[in-house]
């Protein structure tokens, strides 16, 4: 029997090396009662980037490389909503040269399958140029280490 491959199942919390727990806001929610899709962008930049800063200690919007998101995407599996907690699951799934692929997936209440799983991608460029034309440039190694360390070997 084969095994079904993980983009096309349910992720759970075992899929998962690093945890947050965000608070959800009345204001979270939008007019049919759920959490707002938007909201979900803002979770999953979350998790990622205070992952960042609680592992490297440092203010990473201000080392010489920078990740700037390149693509992010959502699957969809349950409703979520306020006024319950979100944990949020973070694991990494390549370190490239100058880019990173995240997913988080977000967990509401005792169940162990995720209600949505996120898909993050960082690609580091240049800090000093300004918000122009900003090469591509390696990962910082302070950001590179922090993030081997949520490489989950597949098996």
């Amino acid at each position: 029997m084969s095994e079904t491959p993980r983009s096309a199942r349910r992720p759970t919390r075992a899929d998962y090396v690093a945890w947050r727990t965000a608070t959800t806001r009345w204001r979270d929610d939008d007019a049919y009662g759920h959490l707002n899709n938007a909201t979900y962008y803002e979770l999953f930049d979350t998790a990622v980037n205070a992952h960042l800063y609680e592992a490297t200690g440092v203010d990473v919007r201000a080392l010489p490389q920078i990740g700037v998101v390149a693509e992010t995407s959502c699957r969809y599996f349950r409703e979520v909503g306020f006024p319950e907690p979100i944990e949020m699951g973070l694991v990494v799934d390549k370190v490239g040269t100058s880019s990173v692929i995240y997913r988080i997936g977000l967990f509401q209440g005792p169940s162990d399958e995720a209600a949505a799983e996120g898909r993050f991608v960082h690609v580091y460029v240049d800090n000093s140029r300004g918000a122009g034309d900003r090469p591509v440039t390696p990962i910082p190694d302070v950001v590179r280490e922090a993030v081997v360390a949520l490489l989950r070997p597949e098996g």
